[in-house]
């Protein structure tokens, strides 16, 4: 799994990997790539790939007051809710690889306990001088964009799909580019 002098780097991919694989086979429960933050009762959700902005863009929001549920999974039951998945916020250097962690409990933010309803969803990516000029997604486009994002939907296609429909279907889900994420905070 990992090769590394340093034996945090090797402990930190090997935690990656347990965890890519739990989110993969977990049969209750979707797992997709997101950052999740709590916002007035409702989870924001922030999918992407990894060095797409996502734990900075989850951090800014922990800054403006958000509630802390995670900056790598959004846990999703069979109603469309999020359940938390609280670890330390990992952040990484301009080449990919891990810089440093992050414990929310530092920031002196709360961390999630019970399941929310999805109110917003962000498809961002950021981009050195880009501005944030969100705009709206069908929720047919917004299920498409889900699922690329998804860890189990070559497993089960159909609960994956129907799931994210149930979120599609009551939450706001916007995509841009951005550049700064206090930008999209203050949004």
């Amino acid at each position: 799994i990992a090769r590394d002098v340093d034996l945090e780097v090797v402990l930190r991919e090997l935690q990656s990997e347990i965890q890519r694989t739990v989110a993969e086979e977990a049969r209750t429960h979707q797992f997709l790539h997101a950052g999740v933050v709590e916002w007035n009762g409702k989870a924001i959700l922030i999918p992407g790939q990894t060095l797409s902005g996502k734990s900075s863009l989850v951090l800014a929001f922990l800054r403006a007051g958000a509630s802390y549920y995670s900056d790598e999974y959004a846990v999703l039951d069979s109603n469309g809710r999020v359940h938390p998945f609280p670890r330390a916020i990992g952040l990484r250097n301009s080449d990919g690889r891990p810089s440093r962690s992050v414990d929310p409990a530092e920031l002196g933010v709360s961390t999630g306990r019970k399941p929310l309803p999805v109110g917003l969803v962000l498809f961002t990516r950021f981009r050195p001088g880009a501005g944030w000029h969100p705009r709206r997604l069908s929720p047919g486009k917004a299920v498409l964009e889900m699922l690329s994002n998804s860890l189990s939907a070559r497993r089960d296609p159909v609960k994956v799909i129907t799931g994210l429909q149930k979120i599609a279907a009551t939450a706001r889900v916007f995509k841009s580019r951005r550049g700064e994420a206090l930008e999209v905070v203050d949004w």
